[in-house]
């Protein structure tokens, strides 16, 4: 007896260039979970390549995000703290 499926099989979807961004994705209106869950599939079905290419620009974005802070905080005038010392008194 032979069983017929009537589920058409879909086309897998167009392997994405290494050097597109992270995260190719991502739905507006999708609940957090569904979010979450298309975000882990895209994880797992991305390439060596792909992962590699994510955690460099990752890297490289925070230290130049590092070095933005910086510069900024070089740039920006030098203010001086104050200090009082501390005195303490003990009463008996």
């Amino acid at each position: 007896m032979e069983s017929q499926q009537s589920h058409p099989q879909a086309p897998p979807p167009p392997t994405p260039k290494p050097d597109s961004s992270c995260r190719k994705k991502r739905s507006e209106g999708a609940s957090f979970v569904a979010d979450m869950r298309e975000h882990v599939d895209e994880f797992f079905s991305a390439s060596m390549d792909e992962h590699k290419t994510c955690f460099k620009k990752t890297i490289e974005k925070m230290f130049g995000m590092s070095k933005i802070v910086a510069e900024k905080n070089s740039l920006s005038v030098k203010e001086v703290e104050s200090s009082l010392p501390l005195k303490t008194t003990v009463t008996e």
